[in-house]
């Protein structure tokens, strides 16, 4: 079975905790500027953080509501997650008071008090609706910016099948002036050298006076494709691949040869031998 490994993508996380972080600082410093000078920024950064990291917690919960609520899908979608920020604002707001009070008391020793009053809760309700619209546009705005193909990269044209009918054997003179008849079924791979082809077969190698480029026109395109400059396979005799350095990949043949297989050919490759991750 032909596989790839899939390299996880750390984009969206690493944007998130940018995000989060930059928020972090600037709530401190509007949190101290307006409460100035009863609590430092120090202190500052530590409650904000608090309220930062329940918010992080939620993201997956966040996610999981767009993906299977869409808000283009309907109105009913719309009041889902109108009713959703009761349960955010709830969550939000009891788990940065419960992280606030392991830090100050659990861990400094402080005292810290925030009592979870009625009048709180609506406060906080008041600050998470806002809360609550910049996270999910965040949401939407980041999975188009991810989403977005990326640029296509230029593929080799498949040479143009001829109409004469394609040979099934080759004659091949061999060192010495013998020569021997060569079905172009058993041909593991062919080389490029020069003005010649290097036709490698059952651990033979035989050289042939044609170009690769010229070989390439003759055989069947089913069956024999160009994997980069100087070599061509029989897919027949592909026995694995493996992903590469710089995007390329490396095939392994049944008789042990590995070939490169360079991004240029890729898309070719893939159309007779899919790729399943």
């Amino acid at each position: 079975m032909v596989s790839e490994n899939r390299a996880v993508d750390w984009r969206m996380p690493a944007i998130w905790a940018v995000l989060l972080t930059l928020s972090v600082f600037a709530h401190a410093y509007s949190e101290m500027s307006d409460r100035a000078p009863r609590l430092g920024f120090g202190r500052a950064v530590i409650q904000e953080t608090a309220s930062h990291l329940v918010v992080a917690a939620l993201l997956p919960a966040l996610y999981w509501l767009h993906r299977k609520f869409p808000l283009a899908g309907s109105w009913r979608n719309l009041l889902v997650h109108g009713l959703a920020v009761v349960p955010f604002s709830l969550i939000h707001t009891v788990g940065l008071v419960g992280l606030r009070l392991l830090w100050f008391v659990g861990v400094m020793g402080e005292r810290y008090e925030l009592p979870l009053t009625g009048e709180r809760l609506a406060y906080e309700f008041s600050k998470d609706l806002v809360n609550y619209a910049l996270l999910s546009a965040a949401v939407l705005a980041l999975g188009l910016l991810l989403k977005r193909p990326p640029a296509a990269q230029p593929v080799a044209p498949a040479p143009a099948s001829p109409t004469a009918n394609r040979p099934q054997r080759f004659a091949v003179r061999k060192r010495g002036g013998t020569e021997v008849v060569v079905e172009v079924a058993d041909i593991d791979w062919v080389e490029a050298a020069g003005n010649y082809a290097v036709l490698h077969v059952g651990g033979e190698r035989l050289e042939i006076r044609s170009s690769l480029s010229r070989l390439e026109v003759e055989l069947d395109p089913e069956r024999f494709v160009r994997v980069h400059k100087s070599h061509m396979v029989n897919i027949a005799r592909v026995a694995e691949v493996v992903p590469w350095v710089s995007g390329d990949w490396r095939i392994r043949l049944q008789d042990g040869a590995e070939l490169s297989l360079s991004r240029r050919y890729r898309a070719r490759f893939e159309a007779l031998v899919p790729v399943k991750s």
